[in-house]
């Protein structure tokens, strides 16, 4: 249950981030201190979800595997960001890239799961 909430909370801050970063590309006009006013404010949003969820997810997810996670969430919000929001054509060698990431995230998980509490307990019982 703490890993899909924390999943969720990642894919919530994310949608946050990606308009933090990218937003403004629409707007190019506008003064660049406001890109980043904007954008900072947008950003402050997104840690409010992303802090929590890494939180929670750490109970259940090493580092590592929170961190994959996170990157693939940011590739599929990313992907629909720039094909409704920017109006990016997807090409075919952005969905190689993307299958390259999904190799990592195999990769990580294949390790199994080692969170930072079976690590605690492991070594108090080598003592």
């Amino acid at each position: 249950m703490q890993g899909l909430l924390a999943v969720s909370l990642l894919t919530i801050s994310n949608v946050f981030m990606t308009f933090a970063w990218y937003g403004h590309l629409k707007f190019k006009g506008a003064p660049i201190w406001q890109a980043i006013l904007i954008s900072w404010l947008i950003a402050f949003l997104e840690y409010c979800f992303q802090v929590p969820a890494n939180r929670i997810g750490s109970y259940e997810f090493s580092a590592a595997q929170l961190k994959i996670i996170q990157e693939v969430i940011t590739l599929l919000v990313f992907s629909g960001f720039s094909i409704l929001y920017l109006k990016e054509q997807f090409r075919w060698n952005y969905l190689v890239a993307f299958a390259l990431v999904i190799g990592a995230v195999v990769a990580v998980f294949a390790g199994g799961n080692t969170t930072p509490q079976m690590q605690t307990n492991v070594a108090s019982h080598e003592h």
